[in-house]
């Protein structure tokens, strides 16, 4: 059974704890009680006057249930209490559509990534307004043997406060956990409407994530108590100390994210029955796996478990993970990803096409061009896949033929104008930047790509409407502007449709190249295993998938106790640092794994301005 939930254990025995946090225990801590419990030990036996408490955390964490329940506590127990929610700090949400207008923008999909900060989101004086409201209650109370106990609770709170605090918590959601409860009545953080949900996510991807990640990754050192909130009632508790030792602790050795996966109008049936998803959905159309701002990941101590988003552990354990070369290239930013694209007993995806590196920069703030392959993972039937342009087909002519379409709502025949080739098992498209391509129907595609994901412009799109029943965003201008009308049906025979190339054998293992271009940053081999393999990550990152056969297990060769077991369709990255491995088929048949990585020749920066 495919495992939707990966586990990776903390293999580091003992976890400290930080002797600088007040009262706290090493490890997992689960449920209200643990959380409440330190707070309760520093008021009672620390006699301040005054306990200041910072609730912060990710927009969309169920901060209403640990605050009610930790003011309900401290009066039970006699404390008097004041709340200051970050929300009445902020702008109004006028002032907010009004500051981010130039990354909102007026275009239905695409924004402009900001550069702002958290300061952005509050109005000029809120530090100064929270202190005057905390000095003014905290004088108006009488006095007292207990402590006056005021929380400041909400996205922001150790920032409004300075950093004047004797506790803190931040409380923490996935990306996953923000867009389900963005598809009920979450609404973007400062906002009292969204127009629909394509707009929550804009918002999110544009302004929201990239302000309060970076802000998260600047405060998380010098906070407390770190809660996993994705199970609201059950959350997770542990200290930042303790966090870093357990997120150093699956950095090196091989690691699983938690797949995400979500229905599109054209999606298939094949994920929704292997994977096992609900009855209710009408079909699985992606599965991401890793995308790693959108993906979390399950750390496993004692027993207990801790979802975090796989963005923490790049951010403390980068350098673990990608090695030397690459973290000049990227930083803490992990550059490759895996996801499927599911159109068995589905539909055609759109006609498409993904922006130059320079084109994404100056549009759209975007640091990494979507270069993309395209892996077929299974097919059936007559399963095509579209790629580049038709020899007869001009620009004036494809852009006609489609604005014409959009207009008059007539369809066309795209293969008048793109290519259209046979998919089947094992083969390997490259899809550079500016080149049209599309899936069809009746094929589970492993997409190979860099991280960037959301650049998709749509050149034709069948005329169909999303699953909300909106029309599907077309975007044909930005497209035209980014095809290269020169990757013709020759060309792209020539240099997009490669042939497998043997590299190395071993016995009767086998070690192919599949594909590596000069603008794809990353390359894609595949191990045809029979018995044993052994390989080196060599100081670099290395992913794999099992695209055919059961069973693999990757062991260390320095270290046999580190090795991780995985099944057919799963995906895996080796950190850097992992050095020598063997991957062993534990299936009763061979199999085959995709190795892929960042290309050797790949010397492009992609964190410089």
């Amino acid at each position: 059974m495919f495992e939707k939930r990966p586990v990776n254990p903390v293999r580091y025995h003992p976890i400290q704890p930080d002797s600088a946090i007040p009262y706290a225990k090493a490890g997992l801590q689960q449920g209200y009680e643990a959380i409440f419990a330190p707070l309760i030990s520093l008021a009672e036996q620390d006699h301040p006057s005054l306990l200041r408490i910072a609730l912060d955390g990710t927009h969309g964490a169920h901060f209403h249930s640990v605050l009610q329940s930790m003011v309900e506590i401290l009066e039970e127990q006699g404390y008097s209490t004041l709340v200051m929610r970050t929300s009445s700090f902020i702008k109004t949400s006028e002032e907010l559509r009004q500051h981010f207008g130039q990354n909102i923008t007026d275009n239905r999909a695409f924004g402009y990534f900001t550069e702002g900060t958290i300061e952005d989101y509050f109005r000029p004086n809120a530090k100064q307004e929270a202190e005057s409201t905390l000095h003014d209650a905290a004088t108006a109370t009488r006095p007292s043997r207990l402590p006056f106990c005021v929380i400041t609770c909400g996205p922001g709170a150790y920032w409004l406060g300075d950093g004047n605090f004797d506790i803190t918590y931040f409380l923490d959601v996935s990306r996953e956990y923000q867009q389900i409860e963005y598809k009920q009545q979450l609404l973007n953080f400062g906002f009292n409407g969204n127009e629909d949900d394509t707009e929550k996510y804009k918002i999110s991807l544009f302004v929201e994530w990239p302000i309060f990640e970076t802000y998260r990754k600047h405060i998380l050192n010098s906070i407390h108590y770190y809660i996993d909130m994705n199970q609201p009632d059950a959350p997770v508790m542990t200290t930042t100390c303790s966090l870093r030792q357990m997120i150093s602790s699956i950095a090196q050795v091989p690691m699983r994210v938690k797949p995400f996966f979500a229905p599109g109008v054209w999606g298939g049936q094949y994920l929704k029955e292997f994977a096992d998803l609900p009855a209710d959905w009408a079909n699985c159309a992606w599965s991401f796996e890793p995308i790693a701002p959108e993906n979390s990941i399950i750390m496993e101590y004692e027993g207990k478990q801790i979802e975090i988003p796989f963005l923490l552990v790049m951010h403390y354990e980068h350098a673990s993970i990608l090695g030397e070369r690459l973290v000049k290239l990227f930083g803490d930013y992990f550059p490759i990803r895996f996801d499927y694209l599911d159109t068995m007993d589905g539909s055609n995806l759109s006609c498409q096409v993904h922006p130059k590196q320079e084109y994404i920069r100056n549009q759209f703030n975007e640091l990494m061009a979507q270069q993309e392959s395209y892996y077929i993972m299974e097919s059936k039937g007559n399963s095509e896949v579209y790629l580049g342009l038709t020899e007869p087909c001009t620009k004036e002519g494809f852009y006609t033929a489609v604005q014409t379409a959009q207009d008059t709502g007539i369809p066309i025949e795209i293969t008048d104008y793109v290519n259209s080739y046979p998919a089947k098992k094992g083969d390997l498209y490259l899809i550079p930047t500016g080149t049209v391509h599309a899936s069809g129907k009746d094929n589970l595609v492993l997409e190979i790509s860099s991280t960037t994901w959301w650049f998709t412009f749509k050149i034709y799109d069948y005329l169909r409407q999303g699953l909300d029943g909106k029309p599907r965003p077309i975007n044909i201008d930005h497209a035209f502007e980014n095809i290269d009308f020169f990757k013709k049906t020759q060309w792209v025979e020539e240099h997009l449709i490669p042939l497998p190339t043997l590299l190395q054998s071993q016995g009767e293992n086998e070690e192919y190249l599949l594909g590596q271009h000069h603008d794809l940053l990353f390359y894609v081999h595949r191990v045809h295993l029979h018995t044993t393999w052994e390989d080196n990550t060599n100081a670099e990152m290395v992913m794999y998938n099992l695209v055919e056969g059961e069973q693999v297990r990757i062991i260390s060769c320095a270290d046999e106790s580190m090795y991780v077991e995985f099944k057919y369709a799963e995906s895996y990255i080796l950190p850097a640092s992992f050095g020598a491995y063997r991957i062993v088929n534990l299936g009763s048949g061979p199999c085959k794994l995709i190795k892929a990585g960042v290309s050797k020749t790949w010397d492009v920066s992609l964190i410089e301005a």
